[in-house]
């Protein structure tokens, strides 16, 4: 059985529904919360099989780059960039959405653009028809709760774009995806995330409704794109995902 360590930065933004897809599968994971007294970030030695980045709400990470300040970067993002870097050395598979996006970014070599607290919930648009091994659908569900954009390296493979053409997910290497958005996100992730911060983006009532209205479509969508993340990353043999007939 493999085991995740999973870095939250807050405690609002978790796994969401991406948990039970990792259950089903066996695959255990850890939460680390360093943002909780006594919590450090783990040394990349002792990170699991796999390391999952998650969002963070309001924090961002423009000010992690040579000639940036960021607005509000988070307080262990050097330490996270530097175990992110480690983990694709070693070639351990990562996972990372939203400011866990960025933060695979920087440690790649790409970068993260300044941009404004948003929450959105559309529709992004898959590019690439092999992409997750031909499991990511053609256009699914894409939810943004970030402050900041990250901008993949050069050499990433972009998979998705959202509705203004912007990547909406990529791949470094072989075993590392980025995701702007939260392809397992909850309403009631989006519902704690402006309780818990006294920030929060400008318009919060229109996606929270549209959110609402594409539950349905956020589940379905998530069966094929974790069986693609699941086989791509190694995570689990392929022979044994039987989700795809």
């Amino acid at each position: 059985m493999k085991t995740l360590t999973v870095l939250q930065h807050t405690s609002a933004e978790y796994l969401g529904l991406l948990e039970d897809h990792f259950e089903g599968r066996r695959i255990r994971f850890n939460y680390v919360r360093p943002f909780t007294e006594g919590v450090t970030i783990p040394n990349p030695q002792v990170i699991g099989d796999g390391l999952v980045l998650l969002g963070g709400g309001p924090w961002g990470s423009a000010g992690g780059q040579v000639g940036s300040a960021g607005a509000r970067d988070v307080p262990t993002l050097e330490k996270e960039v530097l175990v992110a870097k480690a983990c694709l050395m070693m070639g351990k598979p990562i996972i990372a959405f939203g400011l866990g996006a960025q933060i695979l970014c920087l440690a790649a070599d790409g970068g993260v653009e300044v941009a404004p607290l948003v929450f959105e919930a559309g529709f992004a648009t898959r590019t690439d028809d092999e992409a997750l091994n031909g499991y990511l659908p053609a256009r699914f569900p894409h939810v943004t709760y970030m402050r900041d954009r990250p901008v993949p390296p050069d050499y990433a493979q972009i998979l998705a774009v959202d509705s203004h053409n912007r990547p909406a997910v990529f791949q470094i290497g072989e075993k590392a995806f980025g995701f702007t958005g939260h392809p397992g996100f909850k309403l009631a992730m989006a519902e704690d995330l402006i309780m818990e911060f006294e920030e929060c983006p400008e318009e919060t009532a229109k996606p929270i409704s549209e959110l609402r209205e594409m539950k349905g479509e956020i589940e379905d969508a998530l069966v094929s794109i974790m069986t693609g993340l699941v086989q791509k990353t190694g995570l689990m043999d392929s022979s044994d995902d039987k989700s795809k007939s």
